[in-house]
This record gives structure tokens, sequence and C-alpha cells, in this order.
């Protein structure tokens, strides 16, 4: 699950939202739109990819990888774990993610544009290195 870009209609956050995203403590919906609008100005050309960890109830735990470059063109793979929970409603109320980055060559990339459908679902994880 990808939180949508805010450009594209509101988060499904609850109004007081909290996140933890590395080091940073982001509470309200509001706050929560700002840092991912700076985010996706600063992180170009992103690529995601993460793969389910475990679930129950109303929590949801995944992994996940992405690659983008910063503005001098540099290339990053982030590797992390984000754990979820949610509202009755399905609005997401907590998030807390714990992020590595690792700087790589262009020539080291593992992922372009889309996942593939023939990449979904059980059976394909995303690698550990």
């Amino acid at each position: 699950m990808e939180q949508p870009r805010p450009a594209s209609g509101q988060p499904r956050l609850t109004p007081d939202s909290v996140w933890r995203n590395r080091d940073q403590f982001i509470s309200g919906r509001d706050e929560i739109v700002r840092f991912l609008t700076a985010k996706w100005e600063r992180e170009l050309d992103y690529v995601l990819r993460k793969s389910l960890w475990g679930f129950r109830e109303n929590r949801i735990a995944v992994r996940f990888q992405y690659e983008c470059h910063d503005a001098t063109g540099q290339w990053w793979r982030s590797y992390g774990n984000e754990l979820w929970e949610f509202d009755d409603q399905g609005l997401m109320r907590r998030r807390e993610a714990s992020i590595n980055d690792v700087a790589i060559a262009s020539s080291d990339r593992r992922w372009f544009g889309p996942r593939p459908e023939g990449e979904r679902g059980p059976g394909h994880d995303i690698p550990l290195e």
C-alpha cells in the first residue's frame, strides 16, 4: 500500500495520525502531507517495492526497498520496515518506519518503473541485499 501523493486527493489518514519516519516524529494529517510533499520533491525518479510481512486485525507490517536519486544525481537504495495501524474506517492512524539508505551507482539499480504483473503476489518477495 502506498500513500497517495497529496495532489491525487486527501490522504487516507486520520486527522490526528502520528508517524515516525526515520528520526522524525510527525503528527496530524496536514503535517504528514507537508512531509510527503517535501519527500517527493527531494527523492527523484522514486521506484518502490513492498512485500507484506504480516497482518492481524487492524495492523500490517511490510518490508520495502526503494530507489531514487537526489538533485545532484546520486542514486540511493533505501531498505526499510513499516508498521501500520488503521482505525475502524480504514484510515491510517499510526505509521512507524525504520529506513536505512545506501548510496549506489546508477548501474547498480534494481528497480525500473511499476512492478510488472508477473512479479506480483505470493512468491515474489524482494531480495534481502
